[in-house]
């Protein structure tokens, strides 16, 4: 009897630990399920989205499986990411990494790499990979360094050519002075070498001179003092700069097209971006030729000086640099004529400072034709006959303004004004050449 009792007391309290344990399990599960998030089904955790909105970077969240959750359009357009994948294999590789340790890794990469004739045509980017939450979420930030990298490309190069264009000259006064002093006892030797160092140093002066006119212009910062100039007497005044050169060759510089044009502007900065594109196209045109300078008015708002000559033409291929500075197509011949390498560099800034732009049109063995678009000076308006009191006249330096007739016709053949090839910007190359 006693031993019944026992064992029903034991069955009764193995019946309590079962449900005890049961319900501990139970409680453990239901606490597990809470503190653990159900992993994101085809989207991404809450809040993230929104966060990834307002980022400046392009943004990339890739799940366990290598799929693409979101990509920015950024992303898209620079070719990161194509559909549901990343396609830079670099980017994938440190995703995995990344998702497999937790750890958060940078770098900088090049997509799209070109190995064109010039230069690279990829993108630079600054990468940033990071584990996102949990499930094998990762985040890819990728911050564009293209603009970065080419204007540090820029300044590398014209810091080397600077101090390339100024070693030449001061390396051939120092060799020519040593030279005449040898030279002491023959007078004819000694005014040759005189010579050849007035000419160096005529050279590293004009340098020095373009190199000031170019730190000047190529700022932000808008020109002062502008005044209403005309550009038959900015013309007559580059022609009148450029006889010398012009004519140690034999070769005629003329004016023409529509007259009375004006616009608003510094002067000498004109004279000077104009010169230049005459003193290309005389230094790059064979003897007994002709350059013409002709002014065209293209509609109500804006007035086209083109440069015009029969010179040897530019490639293709260059056509994007030569407003480069120190950019030259052939540097032997530019050496030879006797170019800074930035004369067209400052034609594109002082273009640009003015409101205008500079565009050409060459083809090889042909010749080419520089055009300066610039904006016309407006008159003030006449007064309305309803606003009571006449209104006061325009002022002075404003002076009337033509009504608008067709461009005349000016002969001359199609040239080319380049210079060595300098710049710090991209021509516009047109299909047809302008009609000077």
């Amino acid at each position: 009897m006693e031993v019944e009792i026992v064992a029903g007391l034991a069955g009764l309290a193995g019946l309590a630990i079962g449900l005890a344990t049961g319900l501990a399990v139970r409680v453990s599960e239901r606490a597990q399920r809470v503190a653990t998030p159900a992993a994101p089904q085809g989207g991404l955790p809450p809040g993230v989205a929104s966060v990834l909105s307002v980022l400046r970077s392009s943004a990339v969240v890739l799940d366990a499986e290598d799929l693409v959750l979101r990509a920015s359009s950024a992303a898209r357009a620079f070719g990161v990411v194509s559909g549901d994948r990343l396609v830079v294999d670099e980017l994938l590789a440190m995703a995995r990494l990344v998702r497999r340790d937790g750890e958060i890794r940078e770098t900088e990469i090049q997509v799209g790499r070109s190995r064109g004739r010039h230069r690279a045509d990829g993108r630079w980017f600054a990468v940033r990979v990071a584990p996102l939450g949990t499930h094998g979420l990762v985040l890819v930030l990728a911050e564009d360094l293209t603009e970065m990298r080419r204007v540090e490309a820029i300044r590398r190069d014209f810091v080397a050519n600077v101090s390339h264009e100024l070693k030449t000259p001061v390396g051939a006064l120092s060799l020519l002075a040593e030279t005449v002093e040898g030279a002491a006892d023959d007078p004819e030797a000694v005014r040759r070498f005189a010579g050849r160092m007035q000419h160096e140093s005529v050279r590293l002066t004009n340098l020095v001179q373009d190199l000031m006119t170019l730190s000047r212009i190529q700022g932000d910062e808008p020109l002062p003092e502008l005044h209403p100039v005309s550009l038959d007497e900015i013309i007559e005044e580059a022609i009148d700069r450029s006889q010398v050169k012009a004519a140690s060759k034999n070769i005629e510089v003329t004016g023409g097209g529509k007259a009375g044009q004006r616009v608003r502007g510094d002067e000498e900065l004109l004279v000077t971006a104009l010169r230049n594109l005459i003193d290309n196209a005389v230094a790059y045109s064979p003897e007994n030729t002709r350059v013409v300078v002709a002014t065209r008015r293209c509609d109500d708002l804006h007035v086209e000086i083109n440069v015009t000559d029969q010179g040897i033409g530019i490639p293709d291929g260059d056509l994007e640099r030569i407003f480069e500075r120190f950019y030259r197509v052939d540097p032997a011949r530019s050496r030879q004529t006797g170019g800074t390498g930035l004369g067209l560099a400052i034609v594109k800034h002082v273009t640009t400072k003015h409101g205008g732009e500079v565009t050409v049109w060459s083809k090889e063995g042909s010749g080419s034709t520089f055009t300066i678009r610039l904006p016309l000076l407006q008159p003030a308006r006449p007064p309305d006959p309803g606003a009571g009191p006449a209104a006061a006249p325009p002022s002075e330096a404003e002076g009337p303004e033509t009504e608008p007739t067709p461009a005349d016709p000016q002969d001359g053949p199609p040239g080319t004004g380049h210079d060595d090839r300098p710049g710090g910007g991209t021509s516009v190359s047109s299909p047809t050449p302008p009609t000077p």
